[in-house]
C-alpha cells in the first residue's frame, strides 16, 4: 500500500470512523464536541511560527510534559502547541499547562486537512511522541520544509511487524523524519530497517525515566492518610485498569481481605468512561465503595475507594503501599511502571508489557517489579510486601536505583532538538 491508496481507504473508512466517534460518545459524551477541529474546521487562532508537539492521549501527553516546559523555557520566544486525539489527552493537557500552550485535536491524516492545518500553524519544527506516526501530515511537513521528530521512540517486534508488512507507506514516511530519538538501541535498528535514515536514528534512552516528583507529594498523602485515620492500614492500588482487569483485582483484594480485614484497594480505572461501570461492578460484588470523584473519605469499614477523578494517579499512587499497574493483565501493553517506582512503591503487574519491555526488564532484573497472572499470585505478591517491610525497602531502593542509572536521556533529546532548530 502507498500513501494514494492509504489515502483513497481513509476516506472511504469516514462513515465508520463517524460512526465510531459518535459510539464513543455514548459512553465518554466529550467525544460528540469540537469534531469540526479534527478536519481542520473552526481551528483556534493559532500564533503561528512556533513548536507543534502532538502526544496522542494521557499517558504521552504525561511523558512530554517536561520536554515541553524545558522547551519553553529555552525558547521563550516560539509559541508552542500541544495536539491529541481523546477527550482525555485533552482534559490533560489543559490541566498541565493551562493557556500556556496553544491547543487543539489533532485533523484526521487527510491531504486537505493537515495541509489547511499546516498552512495555519506554520510550526518551525514538528515533534511526534513515540510512535503516533500519520504518512499525511508528515509529508505536509516535508514538502513545506518543516522538521519533524519523532521523540521517545518506541517500536516493538509486533509493530514493527506491522510497519514491514506495509513498507510502500511507511518507509517513505520514515525517510522523511529528521530526527528519530529511540529508547533504546533494538529500537533504532528497527526503525533503520523500516527504512529510516541512518543519520536520522540515535538512542536518547526513555524520557520517562527523567519524571521529577514533587517533594511535597508524599507528605500531602501522609497527611491525607492520617485524616482517614489509616496511617496503619494496608493499602494497595490498582491503577489504569482495563476491562477485564478489575474483576481479577477484586477477586485478589476478597482473598486479602480474608487477612486483613481493614486492607483499602484504590481502584482506578484508566478510562474516564468506565469509571461508572467500575463503581457498579465494585457494589454488584459487595464491596463497600466510596467514589473520589464527589469526596467521600474511606470509613473504617470502606474496602475499594474508586479513584475517578482526572490528574491524581501520581496522588493516589502516593496513598498505596504497594503498586499494581494495568493494562497488563490483558493484551494493551501496559502502562507506566516508572511513576509507583518513583515514589518508592514495589510494583506489580501482569504479563502483557510489549510498550515497556526495556523498563520492565531493567525493573524486574534490579528487583523493583514483580509479574503475576492471576488473583492468587497477585494477592500473595502484595501480602508478601506486607508482611516484609524489608522486601518493601529492597523493592523500593532498587527501583530508585534503576530511574538515577537512566536519567539524562531528556537532555539528550533536547540537544537533537535544538540542532533541528538551528541553535
Amino acid at each position: 500500500m502507498n500513501r494514494t491508496l492509504y489515502t483513497v481507504l481513509f476516506h472511504l473508512a469516514l462513515p465508520l470512523i463517524l460512526v465510531r466517534l459518535f459510539w464513543r460518545a455514548r459512553r465518554a459524551p466529550a467525544y460528540s464536541k469540537r469534531i469540526a477541529e479534527r478536519f481542520a474546521i473552526g481551528l483556534p487562532a493559532f500564533e503561528p511560527g512556533g513548536i507543534w508537539v502532538h502526544a496522542v492521549s494521557v499517558g504521552e501527553s504525561i511523558a512530554a510534559a517536561p520536554m515541553i516546559r524545558a522547551l519553553s523555557a529555552r525558547y521563550p520566544q516560539l509559541p508552542i502547541t500541544v495536539t491529541c486525539m481523546t477527550p482525555t489527552g485533552s482534559e490533560r493537557i489543559r490541566a498541565l499547562f493551562g493557556d500556556r500552550v496553544q491547543h487543539c485535536y489533532l485533523p484526521y491524516d487527510l491531504p486537505w486537512a493537515a495541509s489547511r492545518f499546516m498552512q495555519r500553524l506554520q510550526p518551525k519544527l514538528a515533534v511526534v511522541m513515540e510512535t503516533e506516526l500519520w504518512p499525511n501530515h508528515i509529508h505536509q511537513c516535508a514538502r513545506r520544509g518543516i522538521p519533524v521528530a519523532l521523540a521517545n521512540a518506541r517500536l516493538s517486534e509486533r509493530s514493527a511487524r506491522g510497519y514491514a508488512r506495509l513498507a510502500r507507506l511507511t518507509a517513505p514516511m520514515l525517510a522523511e523524519l529528521s530526527l528519530i530519538a529511540a529508547q533504546t538501541e533494538a529500537e533504532a535498528v528497527r526503525f533503520r530497517q523500516l527504512g529510516a535514515r541512518e543519520a536520522a536514528v540515535t538512542v536518547t534512552g526513555s524520557i520517562k525515566f527523567d519524571l521529577s516528583i514533587d517533594p511535597a507529594l508524599c507528605g500531602q498523602a501522609q497527611a491525607l492518610r492520617q485524616q482517614w485515620s489509616a496511617c496503619a492500614r494496608p493499602i494497595w492500588i490498582g491503577a489504569s485498569t482495563h476491562t477485564g482487569e478489575d474483576e481479577i483485582l477484586l477477586a485478589a483484594h476478597r482473598q486479602l481481605l480474608s487477612v486483613h480485614p481493614d486492607a483499602l484497594l484504590i481502584l482506578v480505572p484508566r478510562h474516564p468512561e468506565r469509571f461508572g461501570s467500575v463503581y457498579e461492578l465494585c457494589r454488584k460484588q459487595g464491596f463497600a465503595t466510596v467514589r473520589r470523584s464527589i469526596g467521600e473519605p474511606p470509613l473504617a469499614q470502606t474496602q475499594v475507594l474508586l479513584g475517578d477523578t482526572m490528574g491524581e494517579l501520581l496522588f493516589l499512587f502516593a496513598l498505596a503501599d504497594v503498586a499494581f499497574v494495568g493494562g497488563s493483565l490483558v493484551p494493551t501493553g501496559g502502562h507506566n511502571l516508572l511513576e509507583p517506582a518513583a515514589l518508592g512503591k514495589p510494583v506489580l503487574t501482569g504479563p502483557h508489557l510489549f510498550n515497556f519491555l526495556d523498563i520492565a526488564a531493567q525493573l524486574r532484573d534490579a528487583g523493583a517489579l514483580q509479574e503475576i497472572d492471576s488473583a492468587p499470585e497477585l494477592a500473595a505478591a502484595i501480602e508478601a510486601f506486607w508482611s516484609d517491610p524489608a522486601a518493601t525497602a529492597k523493592a523500593r531502593d532498587a527501583g530508585y536505583g534503576v530511574l538515577k542509572n537512566n536519567q539524562g536521556a531528556l537532555g539528550r533529546l533536547l540537544d537533537g532538538l535544538g540542532r533541528l532548530l538551528g541553535s
